[in-house]
């Protein structure tokens, strides 16, 4: 797979909900909220974790990557498998990644992890106006 650029890691966050969630100050309820639409891209689009459910401990998570971009066109918005990601990382310019874990037991969610991948996009090559010119100009 391509390089990920700009990659932001949600752990001390997800850390700190946990935390809250042990010591009684959010509910279950609260973070135990996936809607039906990600646990079928959990089924069909996710791949499995070694990381079993903070919540239920009854299963291991599944990880479902969501892509957003401009250049995605009706790709955009949707749950995508890793070879779905290599694809349009090759031919695509740049987006990003969004990476949920979700326990399809007790529907814990939680943004792990953003990304970017896809080409580069060209420079613009604006030239100058004004200013100072070179002997050669």
């Amino acid at each position: 797979m391509r390089i990920q650029r700009q990659v932001v890691d949600y752990a001390l966050r997800r850390r700190s909900l946990l935390a809250d969630v042990y010591a009684g100050r959010v509910d279950v309820a609260e973070v135990c909220d996936a809607n039906p639409y990600l646990l079928r891209a959990a089924k069909f689009h996710g791949r499995g974790s070694e990381v079993t459910c903070p919540i239920c401990r009854k299963e291991q998570l599944t990880l479902v990557s969501w892509v957003y971009g401009d250049g995605l066109g009706p790709v955009a918005g949707s749950a995508r498998t890793p070879e779905e990601l290599v694809r349009l990382a090759e031919t695509r310019e740049e987006f990003s990644v969004h990476v949920v874990e979700v326990c399809r037991t007790c529907s814990w969610n939680h943004l792990v992890q953003s990304y970017v991948l896809g080409l580069s996009p060209a420079p613009t090559g604006r030239r100058r106006t004004g200013g100072r010119r070179t002997a050669a100009e």
